[in-house]
């Protein structure tokens, strides 16, 4: 069976490195993830990849306690760094090859950002890091993901969370929550629902780019999406 998709964007939250700590990372979430993302693949699926960095740093949260915005974001863009530089250490043990770009130049961890040499390494198989955001201040990882995902031209953005898409209400306090398989973009904002920032959401929508909102902590749901064409999570459809 073809592959549904030949090359994604997966979007993944820095929090969802944390698993049960209170901080940081979690190892053995870490694991899991760069298994998941070598099964993908391992089946000639080229992949890219943005993380956040809201386990170590919010720059936001900063902001509203008296911290400079543009400092708060700065320093949130290197959080995002080290998770990058933590998940490319986790796919390399596991013997993927890697590459991790950033939007600030760091060339003694990263290459600088430069899209024909992104598109290059993804046409040799390997897998993708985009660190440090956008590399601007007032703006999000999600935002980052989108932009990237538009450059890169990937099929599909795969927005890996702790919930199996998206629902009508908050799942973890609300047990009657409704889950959607499928949704358009001009329900998400009727509905003010929190998929992603207005920003990266705007992006998508101009550019038609699909999203699938999944339960990434969900071993092989991934596999199950890319290479199976199963129905799982929320697709996100413009009209």
């Amino acid at each position: 069976m073809a592959n549904k998709y030949k090359r994604i964007l997966l979007k993944l939250s820095g929090e969802s490195l944390l698993g049960d700590q209170g901080h940081g990372i979690d190892s053995n979430i870490l694991q899991q993830y760069a298994s998941e993302i070598k099964s993908i693949q391992q089946e000639g699926i080229e992949v890219s990849i943005v993380i956040g960095g809201g386990n170590i740093f919010r720059g936001v949260k900063g902001a509203t306690e008296g911290m400079d915005r543009v400092q708060g974001d700065y320093m949130g863009m290197l959080a995002t760094m080290i998770n990058s530089m933590a998940l490319q250490d986790a796919l390399e043990q596991q013997d993927v090859t890697t590459r991790l770009l950033s939007a600030i130049r760091m060339e003694a961890i990263a290459e600088p950002y430069i899209r024909r040499r992104a598109v290059r390494h993804l046409e040799k198989g390997r897998v993708v890091i985009f660190g440090a955001g956008t590399g601007n201040p007032y703006f999000t990882t999600d935002t980052a993901g989108s932009l990237r995902a538009i450059e890169v031209e990937a099929d599909v953005i795969l927005k890996g969370t702790r919930v199996d898409g998206i629902y009508d209400s908050d799942p973890e306090t609300n047990p009657d929550a409704e889950k959607f398989d499928v949704i358009t973009g001009d329900e998400i904002l009727k509905r003010r629902l929190s998929v992603m920032d207005l920003t990266a959401f705007t992006l998508c929508r101009e550019n038609e780019t699909p999203i699938i909102v999944f339960n990434m902590n969900k071993p092989g749901t991934l596999k199950r999406i890319v290479c199976g064409g199963e129905h799982l999570g929320t697709t996100v459809v413009w009209e």
